[in-house]
């Protein structure tokens, strides 16, 4: 497990791999919310991002934005489609997509349509790394196990694609609920 709580060395495991990561962020929702809230906060329990679902919407529409309230990323979901598509909007205009290939049966493949990236591990799990198009590692996300609110832990790599990182995982985060058939009107139980 590469998960680690708020005020805790990063995953040994993690550390061994890829060295110490700049700093870590950790997500929290609010499990009874018809808006499906997010939010990621530092090692100190300030609040860095927040995330909300629009209420009984069937493009799971979800704004992103940092702890001042500044816009940071939408995301939306293709309703119709063989692939768990989502589409997301960056606060600078980039556009890309993250695809989930179904009926791959020994692993789950996840595609960062627009950037080159990769996720690699269990992104079903939200237990994986992030891997920029140079084969530059960005982030690990570690989920904690047995936790009723499904918390992760992000270690940054590379400070300067946070907020990529962060939409990328409220991302995920969706297209997991869905799987799990809690997303198709943006209500329902959380997956953090």
């Amino acid at each position: 497990n590469r998960f680690h709580d708020q005020g805790e060395n990063p995953n040994v495991n993690n550390v061994s791999n890829f060295g110490v990561p700049a700093y870590s962020l950790y997500t929290s929702t609010k499990v009874l919310s018809l808006h499906h809230r997010i939010e990621i906060s530092d090692d100190a329990g300030n609040v860095c991002y927040r995330s909300a679902s629009k209420v009984l919407t069937l493009h799971d529409a979800t704004t992103v934005v940092d702890g001042a309230g500044n816009f940071v990323a939408d995301i939306s979901r293709k309703f119709f489609t063989l692939h768990e598509r989502h589409y997301v909007r960056m606060f600078d205009g980039v556009y890309f997509e993250l695809s989930n290939e179904l009926f791959h049966i020994i692993k789950d493949i996840t595609n960062i349509e627009g950037l080159g990236w990769q996720l690699r591990g269990n992104c079903l799990g939200l237990n994986f790394e992030l891997i920029d198009a140079q084969g530059g590692l960005i982030a690990v996300v570690g989920q904690k196990m047995f936790s009723i609110h499904d918390k992760y832990c992000i270690d940054i790599y590379q400070p300067e694609l946070e907020p990529y990182v962060i939409a990328i995982l409220v991302a995920l985060q969706h297209m997991n609920r869905d799987r799990r058939g809690g997303g198709s009107s943006g209500g329902g139980s959380s997956s953090n």
